[in-house]
């Protein structure tokens, strides 16, 4: 036991220091300004946006680029099949704005996964020297194009991913959708995500991505990671495979989403790509949650154990607590920065909780249920190399 608290705690420190490291590394886009060559003379970027049956988002999200202090700027929607409003809002908002193109979306060719098929058919009908891909349920301050642009300037970068402000709500929120900036900022080490070549230390995120026109076309495009669930981690791996530079930045002030509003589409949202992020390898998948539990759940379980029933020595007692003071240190930190509720927090336990039962779920879902459902869609992720989409809203692929 005693062991088991000096390792679980020099893995929490190390795991503290990255996390430190990260938080200087981890730039606001807001620092950057754009140089006066290019302020004289703007460079045309293309913000291209998939649209599913979004009617409730698309109006603010549009509305949000039309209002840019960056002038030379197409907006380009892509309704995705949609069966609601989506297409007759976008194309009333084009014609009083010149800058807003509604493109048709294609049926969805075999081996694609929706999003990429929405993504690359946007690219090809993009005219700008920089793409900017961004969700339909975003919302962007006035000087996110021109910050975004800078820091992508400033860095010498090739593409960035920019991440946004969370907006959570509901506790089953609150509980889950931090965790994704807790996880990349405690375990990904952002020094190579900068600095190292290949792809294995990469991450981003697929609701604001920006490429130069030439690196998004050498690279393959969306083409290059067609079939992937989690499109975003990928095309950021396929960046650094091709040799391009790429580092993630905070948009904490300038990108806002709320990605999911109750449990139902909290499960449904996070068991899309939790057993994707192992490659479908259920050993993996053990493993890794194995090691997320020791780390971040038994020092909460152990402690009134060992204090109450199992007659700890002061020694491992102080380990303990040092172990949940260290994981409040990371928690505390990460909310400040993010501006999220400091008395979340305190139930560091349950999120962790909610964490895995979303990951059994996953495999479950994934393994012997429907498959990955998103956006109406459902896909086959296991039986073969390629996703297979089985079923779209209203009727069943053969």
């Amino acid at each position: 036991m005693l062991y088991y608290h000096y390792i679980i705690t020099a893995i929490l420190g190390f795991i503290l220091i990255n996390f430190i490291i990260n938080m200087f590394l981890f730039c606001n886009i807001q620092k950057f300004c754009l140089p006066d060559n290019i302020l004289s003379k703007p460079p045309l970027v293309s913000v291209l946006i998939p649209a599913r049956n979004e009617e409730a988002n698309i109006y603010r999200c549009v509305a949000s680029f039309l209002k840019q202090d960056y002038k030379n700027i197409e907006i380009i929607v892509l309704d995705d099949n949609s069966t609601d409003k989506t297409s007759e809002i976008v194309r009333h908002m084009a014609q009083k704005d010149s800058r807003i193109k509604l493109v048709n979306g294609e049926p969805l060719q075999k081996g694609w996964m929706g999003k990429c098929w929405a993504c690359q058919q946007l690219s090809v009908h993009a005219a700008g020297d920089y793409f900017i891909f961004t969700d339909a349920d975003t919302v962007h301050l006035s000087n996110t194009v021109s910050k975004s642009l800078a820091a992508l300037l400033a860095g010498k970068l090739d593409a960035i991913s920019v991440y946004p402000k969370q907006i959570t709500v509901t506790f089953h929120e609150r509980m889950t959708v931090p965790f994704i900036n807790f996880a990349i900022l405690s375990f990904m080490p952002l020094l190579l995500v900068k600095y190292a070549r290949g792809g294995f230390f990469s991450t981003g995120i697929g609701q604001f991505f920006m490429f130069r026109r030439h690196v998004y076309e050498k690279m393959g495009g969306h083409q290059s990671i067609k079939s992937e669930v989690l499109e975003d981690i990928h095309l950021s791996k396929q960046i650094k495979r091709c040799g391009f530079k790429f580092m993630i930045f905070d948009g904490n002030d300038n990108v806002f989403c709320r990605m999911y509003r109750n449990f139902k589409e909290v499960m449904q949202g996070f068991s899309k790509f939790v057993y994707a992020a192992f490659n479908y390898n259920i050993f993996m998948e053990v493993l890794a949650l194995t090691a997320f539990s020791a780390i971040f759940l038994l020092p909460f379980v152990l402690l009134p154990l060992g204090v109450l029933f199992l007659n700890w020595s002061g020694l491992l007692i102080l380990l303990n607590i040092v172990q949940i003071l260290l994981i409040f240190t990371i928690k505390i930190v990460l909310a400040m920065r993010l501006r999220l509720r400091l008395l979340d927090i305190l139930f560091m336990p349950v999120s962790v909780c909610y964490m895995l039962v979303i990951a059994v779920n996953s495999y479950l879902q994934a393994k012997y249920k429907k498959g990955v459902l998103w956006k109406g869609r459902v896909y086959d992720v296991v039986s073969s190399d390629e996703a297979e989409l089985v079923e779209d809203s209203y009727s069943i692929i053969k």
